[in-house]
């Protein structure tokens, strides 16, 4: 009775090529291309015949691309949402919306197609995608900045064009990051040069790990100075008022600075441990250690929709229009205050 010829780990290493000695013999074999130093028994349960860990993942790009899908339709089909936070909620959805799509479409090339030169297309496309994800909550956070620090003249021509420029720019580089392993920067023939992500080599990731440091610690600063714009408008408020503490305002607007923490506090603990680890991680170290890192750096692209668009009031409004035709008083009467930025 012939056995069936478990599949490799696809975001780790190509499909092994497993030997038999004799009956009920059990040996040593390479996976994929790496080098011997990389083993696994020649007779693996039935259950790792697909790896669970990358069902986790096609699981979470499914998620991730139903979501993001979602918000895309909703500012795609209402008028009223082109302003430029809109337009940048929007690239911010299509890129997770494509970076849950390159994960489902790897699952299916690594496991049903089995082909390499799709799995490079899938690599750049989710590559590609989570850069304009960072790239595009470094472009919210600069509008929401903006917004604050040039409140009088935020509304104008100017800022449509710079917004313009920014979604270009994130694009334009996010596109030519994800092209890098499918034009030859990859470690098909020199698998010693490979990281933690097959087929990047260890210099691709590095780039794209302290690239993704230099963005956080912008985003960390501009943060910081939006706090404490928020903050100095409240106290004059409040000032104004003659009770500091009992201000609904600056009630509010606590909330609003808890909000910007718990904002860059749930962005850091998704994708902080995958960039650490990855800078001084190679091919060489376990395989549960990368999934372990890189499978809560999706799930970033899963809260991004709850943060920055389901939120949002208009949002809500158009979602309750296209789902039950109405809105609720409580949506349609509220508010914006502090805590929404």
């Amino acid at each position: 009775m012939s056995e069936e010829v478990p599949v490799s780990p696809s975001w780790l290493a190509q499909e092994p090529s497993w030997g038999s000695s004799g009956a009920g013999s059990i040996e040593n074999i390479t996976v994929g291309t790496y080098p011997p130093a990389v083993v696994l028994p020649a007779r693996p349960p039935a259950e790792l015949l697909v790896n669970p860990w990358d069902i986790v993942l096609c699981s979470s790009g499914t998620l991730i691309a139903c979501e993001n899908a979602l918000v895309v339709l909703v500012i795609w089909q209402n008028p009223a949402l082109r302003a430029p936070m809109f337009l940048l909620i929007g690239s911010l959805a299509l890129a997770d919306l494509l970076a849950g799509l390159g994960l489902v479409l790897h699952f299916t090339f690594a496991y049903l197609l089995r082909s390499d030169s799709a799995q490079l297309l899938t690599v750049g496309l989710v590559v590609a995608s989570f850069s304009a994800s960072v790239f595009s909550l470094l472009a919210i956070t600069i509008d929401r900045y903006l917004s604050l620090y040039y409140a009088l003249t935020y509304n104008s021509e100017r800022t449509a064009a710079f917004t313009y420029t920014m979604l270009v720019l994130l694009w334009g580089v996010s596109l030519c990051l994800g092209l890098l392993p499918v034009t030859g920067v990859n470690c098909l023939g020199q698998e010693v040069n490979c990281s933690v992500v097959w087929p990047l080599t260890k210099n691709n990731v590095a780039v794209l790990s302290v690239s993704f440091l230099l963005l956080f610690g912008l985003m960390l600063q501009l943060y910081v100075q939006i706090c404490k714009i928020v903050m100095r408008h409240a106290h004059q408020i409040a000032l104004q008022h003659h009770f500091l503490a009992a201000s609904p305002h600056y009630v509010t607007t606590r909330k609003g600075v808890s909000t910007l923490a718990i904002i860059l506090g749930t962005f850091a603990a998704c994708w902080m441990p995958f960039t650490v680890y990855s800078l001084i991680a190679d091919y060489t170290y376990p395989h549960l250690y990368t999934y372990a890192t890189l499978v809560p750096a999706t799930y970033n692209s899963v809260i991004n929709p709850v943060i920055y668009a389901f939120r949002n009031q208009e949002i809500q409004k158009t979602l309750w229009l296209v789902c039950c035709g109405c809105i609720p008083a409580s949506v349609a009467q509220r508010a914006r205050t502090p805590s929404d930025v």
